[in-house]
């Protein structure tokens, strides 16, 4: 833990080692209070020698001694209030460059994991829940923040007033200072006992958590579906079930640290009435005098509270150990890395040899080859699940193809030897769903390209068939895109990602069934104009749809991760395999069922 705090506290030490030094000051002046008020006692009101430092001997004297105070004890109770002003002070100093280094330490740390999870691979994403990678970069954040603002510092301060409070005493009287000390070591050890069991039950309370807020994202980005099925009753009974689990381990928790409170309750109250009932017979037979008791009962109190809040503070440190260690499982996995070619071949063919490839211990493709010549369009069909888009995400690299299974290469240079990024912004890519952000339709278009240009934006989306929607709408291209693209329909959502990549003018452009939602007319539409407006590019076209794929130069059919069939439209008919069945059934040419 102490290395994860020293890495994100580059801009912040110097403020948090200011919130130390200035809360060392305000506990000494805090201390020095029962001292003045014990000398006035026993000094001044009384007849006891002073024992007090050189240069403060020296000062009290010029004052005039034991007769002037006595006379004028506004003196003695000036330094009460001085020595207050002057810790409220600093503990004010000490406060403020706290929240000024905390803040910075979570900034530092807010950063860090929101760049880190942008260049972690696209399996990583899909292993790990959203709602739990949110609950650890915002929850987790701020768990961390409260531990460094409240829980750290206290623990820096506990640990100087225990220190500067225990010289004092054994400077007074050993043997009563020793008694006090000795509970200390018993607080610490039970306060061990419950920082175990209590670190294990805020993990289980955490991951909870993340549970929770996984089906609460789920429910609101998927609340159409939730709607369109009637699925409402269900969903809350799910919430509910999640909800109740979560609320039992709270309770759970709250039971333990109740008993834990209680507990110690009784022990502070066992150590400050053995202080009084020992310093008061020691007092009564003249080895401890009046003004010594009061500072150790003074001392007694204020340290019991710092003491008892070690204990909270402990109960607080496994939390945040728990939240430190599940935002450094994401810091800690493997981003992707650049690396390889900057300028990639991208407009040479692309090529499939061999190709292997699965998804944990299932295989979605088997010794896959096929050659795209540039420029050129080409179509893959198959039926869902036979590795249409794991074909698009090895392209992309989302996935990397592993050695020995193959090798994909643009141009003859493999792709794992290219730049990632280099030929991520290469290949054009549209999904079956595509992704919509909360903005405008003008920037969800120009969110690749960033080009600012108006008319450009708008020829895209007329070679989409997009242009009339837009300006059908009220704000036109100004108009806001709910979450997700909610606002839109399918097509429409659809037509807008075409645009959004058209716009990017990349030498490889790749249709992932993006015209599912589309009727057979837009289509063929929307690939003229694509052909027309690409140019030289290389177009990969991925349907189960044959009027998508007819135009295509070249076609493959893949079955079960294989390619069985491979030709032109044409070609693929007068074969009379898969294709030619698909073909009847779609236009009405064969039997539903051949």
């Amino acid at each position: 833990m102490t290395r994860f705090l020293l890495k994100f506290s580059k801009n912040a030490k110097r403020y948090l080692l200011a919130s130390i030094l200035c809360a060392g000051v305000a506990i000494f002046f805090n201390f020095l209070m029962p001292r003045i008020v014990g000398f006035t006692v026993d000094s001044v009101i009384g007849d006891a020698e002073t024992n007090l430092p050189a240069f403060l001997e020296r000062f009290y004297e010029r004052l005039g001694g034991r007769e002037y105070l006595r006379a004028n004890l506004i003196v003695c109770s000036a330094g009460v209030v001085l020595s207050a002003v002057i810790s409220g002070a600093f503990n004010f100093l000490s406060r403020s460059s706290l929240a000024a280094g905390t803040e910075r330490f979570t900034k530092n740390l807010r950063d860090a994991l929101y760049r880190h999870t942008q260049f972690l691979p696209f399996s990583w994403h899909t292993e790990h829940l959203t709602g739990d990678i949110i609950q650890r970069c915002t929850s987790d954040v701020e768990t961390a923040r409260r531990f460094i603002s409240q829980q750290l510092i206290d623990v820096v301060r506990t640990v100087i007033l225990v220190v500067l409070a225990l010289v004092i005493m054994f400077s007074m009287h050993p043997g009563l200072a020793a008694m006090t000390l000795g509970f200390i070591p018993f607080i610490m050890a039970y306060n061990t006992f419950f920082f175990l069991r209590i670190a294990r039950k805020f993990k289980e309370c955490d991951e909870t958590e993340g549970v929770l807020m996984t089906d609460v994202q789920e429910n609101l980005t998927g609340v159409r579906v939730v709607r369109a099925f009637g699925r409402e009753r269900h969903e809350l009974k799910k919430f509910d079930k999640w909800n109740e689990l979560f609320a039992k381990k709270w309770i759970d928790l709250g039971l333990t640290l109740g008993v834990y409170w209680g507990v110690g309750d009784v022990v502070s109250a066992i150590q400050l009435m053995s202080v009084v009932a020992v310093g008061a017979y020691l007092a009564a037979t003249g080895r401890l005098t009046l003004g010594e008791l009061l500072v150790f009962i003074s001392y007694t109190t204020t340290m019991a509270w710092p003491v008892r809040q070690l204990g909270r503070t402990l109960s607080e440190m496994s939390k945040a150990g728990v939240s430190f260690g599940r935002m450094k499982e994401i810091l800690d996995a493997p981003a992707e890395e650049p690396g390889g070619e900057t300028e990639p071949p991208l407009r040479g063919d692309i090529e499939f040899k061999n190709v292997t490839f699965s998804y944990d211990d299932t295989e979605v493709l088997h010794d896959v080859s096929f050659t795209v010549k540039a420029g050129t369009t080409f179509g893959i069909l198959g039926a869902t699940g036979s590795g249409k888009s794991t074909i698009t995400y090895l392209l992309n690299r989302l996935y990397e193809l592993p050695e020995g299974c193959g090798e994909i290469t643009i141009g003859g240079m493999d792709i794992r030897k290219m730049d990632r990024y280099a030929l991520r912004r290469g290949v054009g890519l549209v999904l079956q769903e595509p992704f919509l952000f909360s903005r405008t339709i003008l920037e969800n278009i120009d969110l690749a390209s960033r080009s600012g240009d108006r008319a450009l934006i708008k020829k895209r989306a007329a070679a989409a068939s997009i242009d009339g929607d837009i300006e059908g709408f009220s704000d036109g291209y100004d108009t806001m895109v709910g979450e997700r693209g909610v606002t839109l329909s399918g097509g429409q959502k659809q037509r807008v990602a075409i645009a959004r990549t058209l716009m990017t003018g990349a030498p490889i452009m790749v249709f992932d069934d993006s015209m599912s939602s589309l009727d057979m007319e837009t289509d063929a539409r929307i690939q003229k104009t694509i052909r027309e407006e690409t140019k030289d590019a290389t177009v990969l076209l991925i349907s189960h749809r044959i009027s998508t794929l007819m135009r295509a130069d070249k076609i493959i059919v893949l079955e079960n991760g294989r390619v069985i069939e491979s030709g032109t439209h044409w070609e693929l008919l007068e074969h009379g395999g898969i294709y030619r069945r698909v073909y009847d059934i779609q236009t009405g040419g064969g039997e539903a069922d051949a």
